[in-house]
This record gives structure tokens, sequence and C-alpha cells, in this order.
């Protein structure tokens, strides 16, 4: 069973998310009080723990939320999920995938440039939140389709 590691947000774009035991994800909207959070495709991102797992032996002091990503998965098989795919989170969240990957900054973030390479660009999901509720890190995260 897959679940969320944990919940990561922050108040401004640019800086590192920190980890919060819950969060309101708000229809249409994103997380309540993050800054990636509006009327667009984006309002909520994705990274699965084991492919941070894997940086952190390059970067054992990697943090939570230093991807600029709101949920770190544990268990869910990403490179299953499309485009168009819907994930539950709890009893009532539901996300749909509106991208899958990102370009990175200009240079590169920080972690590119500590080794040499960033999952964001390739693994990194994004999506818009069709039902809202409040989710805790340790919740149920599945595929809907």
């Amino acid at each position: 069973m897959a679940t969320v590691e944990a919940i990561c947000t922050s108040a401004k774009k640019g800086i590192v998310k920190k980890a919060v035991s819950q969060a309101l994800f708000e229809k249409d909207f994103g997380i309540s009080d993050d800054a990636h959070a509006g009327k667009w495709h984006r309002q909520v991102s994705l990274l699965a723990a084991e492919s941070i797992d894997n940086v952190k032996k390059k970067l054992p002091t990697l943090k939570d939320g230093a991807f600029a990503e709101n949920l770190i998965t544990k268990g869910l098989d990403i490179t299953k999920i499309k485009v168009g795919d819907q994930l539950q989170i709890g009893a009532t969240i539901i996300l749909e995938i509106t991208q899958i990957g990102k370009k990175c900054h200009n240079d590169g973030c920080a972690i590119k440039k500590a080794t040499g390479d960033c999952i964001m660009p390739k693994e990194g999901l994004f999506a818009k939140v069709i039902e809202g509720g409040t989710a805790r890190a340790g919740d149920t995260i599945s595929p809907l389709n």
C-alpha cells in the first residue's frame, strides 16, 4: 500500500519547502498557504521517496522539501503514472496528473550542482486538485485509473 511519507509547503516560491504534519487541499487551487497553489495546472508537486533516497546517497543531508516538492510518496510506482491519471489521498482528496517533469532552472538547481543530476525534471509529477480535503503524512495514496 502506497502512502504519503511527507507533505511540504512554503510561503514563497524559490525557497526550500518545509515538512508539515497536515495540509488542506483546496479544489481547483492546491494546498492552502503554499506558494505554488493557484488557478493553474501545477497546483501540487509529487516525488517518490525512493528516488529521493537515491539522491541522498550522494547528498545525505538532503531534507524533505529540498526539490520544492509538496508530496513525497512511498510505494507508489510513478513510472506507471501518465498525464490524466488520478490519484486518491485518504478518503476524499483526488488529484489529476497534469504534467510529468519540468525544465530545471537556467543553471540547474543546487542539488544538480552538488550531485550532477536532478530528479524533478524527469520524475516530478504535477497535479491539480479535483476534490479537496485534509491530508496527513501516513495517509494512503493510490491510483484511481
